[in-house]
């Protein structure tokens, strides 16, 4: 089975917003790393929209710097799975996920493969949830927002991690990444 990995930007405070972040092209090397894990990429609509608007190609000529080409045509290229009830079609290698979320997770898991990578908020909530996510990349920035989103806001039960490594960037920014400690019950004989 892959696992689904999650990575996420967020300040020291907890702001989610990727405005929040200043990208650098260290932060871009390890995203594009991060991204080559996996066989296929899994967002939801917000996220997937963002993501096509900005790293879709071919892009205007001086649209971004050079450095960040790598990350782009990985993402680009990547197959990716859209969570959405209200887009009536995708394209840019996707297709639509409907139905019960955790079931078409679950079969994306199963499928063979390196893995499943997801980004964004809302939908990582509810997959996080549904204990669908196997490892968790966390990227703190050294930087105080004082807005935005939080990261798994409403939750209704914590979820114990163990860290498996770390990263610090040039920038400052931590990349820690955690794997999912799963208790089993003890049963009666």
């Amino acid at each position: 089975m892959r696992p689904l990995r999650y990575s996420i930007n967020v300040t020291l405070d907890g702001c989610c917003d990727h405005r929040a972040i200043i990208p650098d092209e260290d932060l871009h090397h390890h995203a594009t790393e991060f991204l080559a894990q996996a066989d296929a990429l899994l967002f939801g609509r917000v996220t997937y929209e963002l993501m096509e608007a900005g790293w879709r190609h071919p892009a205007p000529p001086g649209a971004r710097p050079a450095w960040m080409e790598p990350f782009a045509q990985t993402i680009d290229r990547a197959k990716k799975y859209v969570v959405s009830s209200t887009l009536p079609r995708v394209d840019w290698n996707a297709e639509l996920v409907r139905g019960d979320l955790a079931t078409a997770v679950r079969q994306l898991k199963e499928m063979p493969g390196r893995g499943v990578a997801v980004g964004g908020v809302t939908l990582p909530r509810a997959l996080a949830e549904l204990g669908l996510i196997d490892e968790y990349e966390i990227i703190v920035h050294p930087r105080i927002a004082g807005h935005g989103p939080k990261l798994f806001a409403g939750l209704s039960k914590p979820i114990d991690l163990k860290l498996v490594s770390q990263l610090e960037l040039r920038s400052g920014a931590v990349a820690m990444r955690y794997e999912v400690l799963r208790f089993v019950e003890a049963q009666d004989p």
